[in-house]
C-alpha cells in the first residue's frame, strides 16, 4: 500500500515542521512555496557584503532546560548553534538623557526599576513577582491539544490550575493600559516599547521568563541560516519542495482537499492538503470562503493583528561596541513614515553581536517602523513607482541623519541603504495587510484557540501564525508538528519523532 501523499502551502517554518513531522510519520510531502527561499517571514538577505535579517530576535528554545529546545532538536542539531543570550533586552532613553536598561536577569531588572522609578515600587514589585511566579513552570509542548486524551489533560490542569488565576490577570490588560498605571514618565514609555503596545502584559511577563532561563538566545547567522537549517532536514527526510509556485486555489471534491492548482493552472492531486500559508487568503481567496462559520468571520472581521511595517536596514562602516543591541531614543521632530503614522521615538536594533551579517569592523543597524497603513504602501507602488521610490529614499535619508546625531560618525560610513515596505512583505509572504506574524495576544484574543481545520471541509488542515495566536517561532513549529500528530491520529497510526542527529555520512 502506498504512503498518502500530502499538498503543503507554504514553506515557512510551519510548513517545513509539518513537512518533517510527515515525512518522519511516512507520508510522501510536496511543499509548494510562491517565494524562491525557505522562511516565509523568518527570513534575510544580502544587499552588497551585508546580510539583513528579519526576523529572529530571540528564539525560544535555545537552552537544553527548555522544553521547545527538544522540539527543535527533532528538526535541527541544536548542539551545532551558537546562541548570543544579551545582558539587555532593550535600552529605553529619553530627552533628558534619563534611560532605564530592560535586563533579561529579573533580579538585575528590579534593581534597575527601583533605582530610576522608586516612586512606583509597588508596580515594579507586582510585575516582577510575575515573573518569578512563572518561572517555575513548564508548559507541556510535546503534544497537540486537538488529540489529548485523560493523561495529557490531567498533566495540562497541572500546569495550568497553581496559574490559572495569574494567567487570568495579566492576559486580560494591555500593555498600554499597565503603562498608564506608573507614575514615572519613563517606565511608561518602557513598557510599551518592550513589544508591542496592544499585547497583553502576559506576552511581556513570559518573554522575561524566557530570558531569565536564558532560554531565548539569538542564533548566530539569523533567520535564513535557521531556515535553511530545516529545510536541509525536510529534504534529507525525503520531502520536495517546488519554489516559485504560488497556490491559487485548493481543490475540493464533495467537501473534500483534493489537490492545489499553481498560478499557471498547473494542478497536482494530493491525498490531503495542509496550508501553512496566509490565513485569509487560503480561507477567504484559495477555498472562496465556502468553509467558514461566524467565529472564524468574526475573527478575520473584529480581531488585532501584528501590524506590517517599514524596516530601514544600513550596513555602515564602523562598530557600535559600548551600545546595547536594542534601543529606544527619543527624536527632535518626529518621523513622518506615511500619510497617517508618524513617531516621536525610534527603536533601533545594532547588529554588532552577530559578525556574520557584516565584514569586520562594520554594522547592519536596522530601524523597524510598524504601520497598519499597509494599504497606502501597496497603492504606492502598484500607482506610482517613482514616488514609492523617493519616499522610500526619504525615510531611509531621516533615518541616517537621526543615527549620526544620536551615535556621531554615521552618515559618512553608509555603505549600504535597503529599505522593506508593506508592499514588499506582501510581495514576498502573502501575508495579510503586510502582518510581521499573525493574531495579537490581546486582551480580547486571550488565550483563545483557533482550529487547524474549517467546518466541513475533509482532508484539509492549517498551521503557521494564523492558527497560532501570538505568533512566533516556537508557536509555529508546534504548530506543523501538531498537524502531523492530528492526521497521524486520524489514519491510526502511532506518531514517531526522533532527535536529529544530522545527515548520515
Amino acid at each position: 500500500m502506498s504512503n498518502k501523499s500530502v499538498a503543503i502551502i507554504g514553506a515557512g517554518i510551519a510548513g517545513l515542521s509539518a513537512g518533517c513531522y510527515l515525512q518522519m510519520n511516512g507520508y510522501d510531502t510536496v511543499i509548494y512555496e510562491l517565494h524562491k527561499i525557505p522562511g516565509g517571514l523568518c527570513t534575510g538577505w544580502k544587499r552588497k557584503d551585508y546580510v539583513i535579517d528579519n526576523c529572529i530576535h530571540w528564539l525560544v528554545g535555545s537552552s537544553p532546560g527548555d522544553n521547545f529546545y527538544n522540539l527543535w532538536n527533532e528538526l535541527i542539531d541544536m548542539k551545532k548553534l551558537e546562541f548570543v543570550e544579551h545582558e539587555e533586552y532593550i535600552r529605553v532613553e529619553d530627552k533628558s538623557g534619563s534611560l532605564i536598561r530592560v535586563f533579561t536577569d529579573i533580579d538585575k531588572l528590579e534593581k534597575e526599576m527601583l533605582d530610576k522609578a522608586p516612586e512606583d515600587s509597588e508596580l515594579i514589585r507586582e510585575f516582577v513577582n510575575a515573573v518569578k511566579k512563572f518561572l517555575k513552570l513548564d508548559m507541556p509542548v510535546d503534544k497537540a491539544p486537538e488529540i489529548y486524551g485523560l493523561w495529557d489533560i490531567l498533566k495540562m490542569m497541572r500546569w495550568y490550575i497553581p496559574c490559572r488565576g495569574a494567567l487570568n490577570k495579566w492576559v486580560s490588560i494591555s500593555a498600554e493600559e499597565y503603562a498608564e498605571k506608573f507614575s514615572n514618565p519613563l517606565l511608561k514609555k518602557t513598557f510599551e516599547y518592550m513589544f508591542l503596545p496592544k499585547m497583553s502584559v502576559v506576552f511581556l511577563i513570559f518573554t522575561l521568563v524566557w530570558m531569565h532561563r536564558k532560554s531565548a538566545g539569538y542564533p548566530v547567522g539569523g533567520s535564513l541560516k535557521f531556515a535553511r537549517l530545516i529545510e536541509k532536514r525536510y529534504l534529507e527526510l525525503g520531502g520536495k519542495i517546488n519554489y516559485k509556485s504560488r497556490v491559487t486555489r485548493i481543490i475540493t471534491d464533495n467537501d473534500k482537499a483534493t489537490g492545489i492548482m499553481l498560478e499557471n493552472g498547473d494542478r497536482h492531486n494530493s491525498d490531503i492538503v495542509v496550508s501553512a500559508a496566509d490565513g485569509y487568503f487560503t480561507i477567504f481567496e484559495m477555498l472562496e470562503g465556502k468553509y467558514i462559520n461566524a467565529k472564524i468571520k468574526d475573527y478575520y472581521d473584529n480581531y488585532e493583528i501584528f501590524p506590517s511595517y517599514l524596516m530601514v536596514s544600513l550596513g555602515i562602516a564602523r562598530k557600535f561596541d559600548d551600545e546595547p543591541s536594542t534601543i529606544v531614543f527619543p527624536l527632535e521632530k518626529p518621523l513622518v513614515v506615511d500619510e497617517s503614522v508618524s513617531y516621536e521615538d525610534i527603536m533601533v536594533r545594532i547588529f554588532n553581536f552577530d559578525p556574520t551579517l557584516a565584514p569586520d569592523g562594520k554594522t547592519v543597524i536596522t530601524a523597524t517602523l510598524p504601520t497598519e497603513n499597509y494599504a497606502y504602501w501597496v497603492n504606492l507602488r502598484d500607482n506610482d513607482i517613482e514616488r514609492y521610490r523617493s519616499e522610500k529614499e526619504r525615510i531611509a535619508n531621516e533615518v541616517i541623519e537621526i543615527l549620526d546625531r544620536r551615535f556621531g560618525n554615521v552618515k559618512s560610513n553608509v555603505e549600504m541603504v535597503d529599505v522593506s515596505t508593506p508592499s514588499t512583505v506582501m510581495r514576498y509572504t502573502n501575508n495579510w495587510k503586510g502582518s510581521f506574524e499573525g493574531w495579537l495576544i490581546t486582551p480580547k484574543m486571550g488565550f483563545n484557540r483557533i482550529p487547524k481545520v474549517l467546518p466541513g471541509l475533509k482532508n484539509f488542515y492549517m498551521a503557521g501564525q494564523w492558527v497560532e495566536p501570538g505568533g512566533g517561532l516556537p508557536s509555529v513549529l508546534s504548530s506543523g508538528r501538531g498537524v502531523a500528530q492530528i492526521i497521524c491520529k486520524k489514519d491510526k497510526k502511532k506518531f514517531t519523532a526522533k532527535t536529529y542527529l544530522g545527515a548520515p555520512e
